[in-house]
């Protein structure tokens, strides 16, 4: 069975208030059904998602929080800031971007096998998936896969 490390954004799609924006909207309602379908025995976040989830709004961070609450929490550990350090240092995450390189360095480091995120600007496309295979290969991890919750259900989406 697959581990899987979901990411802050895929949280606040999830908890949010429906869109306007039916983009938005309809990654909302995805977002909803991966849920209802993941297995949370093997779904993992990390204190950064605990942390990200935490801010803004009282009420929605409430919901946040609430719907990660029984998910297995992974160490941010010496090991995972220097992998977050080598990306952002070779330029395969964005330095001002750090957080985005912790997730993808926690998930690597703990052996996730796929981080589900809705970040496409900085994790989820094709050209930063190559950088950042390569990158964390290249320094001796196996990289996760890295997927929307859209691309995660695959044919198991209506």
């Amino acid at each position: 069975m697959q581990k899987i490390y979901i990411e802050t954004s895929v949280v606040s799609y999830l908890t949010s208030r429906v869109s306007k924006n039916i983009i938005i909207a309809g990654h909302q309602i995805i977002t909803k059904d991966f849920w209802d379908q993941i297995d949370t025995a093997n779904t993992f976040i990390s204190e950064l998602v605990r942390q990200e989830a935490s801010q803004g709004d009282k009420l929605a961070a409430q919901l946040r929080l609430k719907s990660i609450n029984n998910l297995k929490e992974l160490e941010i550990d010496e090991e995972c800031k220097q992998l977050a350090k080598i990306l952002l240092n070779k330029n395969v995450v964005p330095k001002e971007f750090p957080e985005d390189a912790l997730h993808i360095a926690v998930a690597s480091v703990h052996n996730m096998d796929v981080i589900v995120t809705w970040n496409f600007k900085h994790i989820n496309n094709p050209v930063m998936r190559q950088k950042i295979k390569m990158a964390v290969e290249r320094v001796g991890y196996e990289s996760p896969e890295l997927c929307s919750p859209e691309e995660f259900l695959g044919d198991n989406y209506e």
